[in-house]
């Protein structure tokens, strides 16, 4: 049996403003500075990703910015589809506050790997729970109408996060035990009714040129 293998990609880093703040599934815009000083990144994406996948990203602008940076870095431009089930967590009132206020709201200490604990939800949003709760059923529908295909899905770290969490069977707080980079790759498989990890935070060689 063919498996069906998904490889997850974290967005660019974002604009220097929206990095102080808890921007979760606000529509903020990658760095353009950063764009620029990371050619080899996509230029490696581009090599690395295999030819005549299925290529989704979420309706944020960011993901779709990010894909298209990897088409113009060499991958053949394939077409596009928006995949809503992959969007970063949303974190309801807590968007758009900085981090030193986010801490005089939380209820239970911080994971000591993230701003909050992995069970907290924020008014209006959502648990790392919560998204692990929609990421799970979005990952076994797209393995089942997809299978024996690849799959490039450019996401955010909350969503790949939750991905790998479903995977290996993770509660929250390990999942929060994951950092996922930005523009690295993270790679799943479905072989039958079992996931496999096959790696987290692939990046581009160290001295890889620009």
């Amino acid at each position: 049996m063919t498996p069906t293998r998904f490889f997850l990609i974290r967005h660019a880093i974002v604009e220097p403003s929206a990095r102080v703040v808890m921007y979760g599934d606000m529509d903020v815009a990658i760095c353009s500075l950063a764009l620029a000083q990371e050619s080899a990144a996509y230029a490696w994406l581009a090599g690395r990703l295999p030819e005549g996948a299925r290529w989704f990203h979420t309706p944020l602008s960011r993901t779709r910015a990010t894909a298209e940076a990897i088409f113009a870095a060499g991958y053949p431009t394939a077409a596009l589809s928006v995949e809503p089930r992959f969007a970063e967590q949303h974190l309801g009132e807590w968007q758009g506050i900085t981090y030193e206020a986010l801490a005089r709201l939380l209820s239970e200490p911080p994971h000591p790997f993230w701003p909050h604990g992995a069970a907290e939800r924020p008014p209006g949003g959502e648990s790392l729970q919560d998204v692990i709760g929609r990421i799970g059923p979005a990952l076994e529908e797209m393995a089942e109408r997809l299978e024996g295909m690849d799959v490039v899905i450019v996401a955010h770290g909350g969503s790949i996060r939750a991905a790998v969490a479903h995977a290996m069977g993770l509660d929250p707080h390990q999942a929060f035990q994951f950092s996922v980079k930005n523009l690295s790759l993270t790679r799943l498989e479905k072989h039958g009714a079992h996931w496999r990890v096959a790696s987290v935070n692939e990046e581009p060689p160290a001295g890889a040129a620009a």
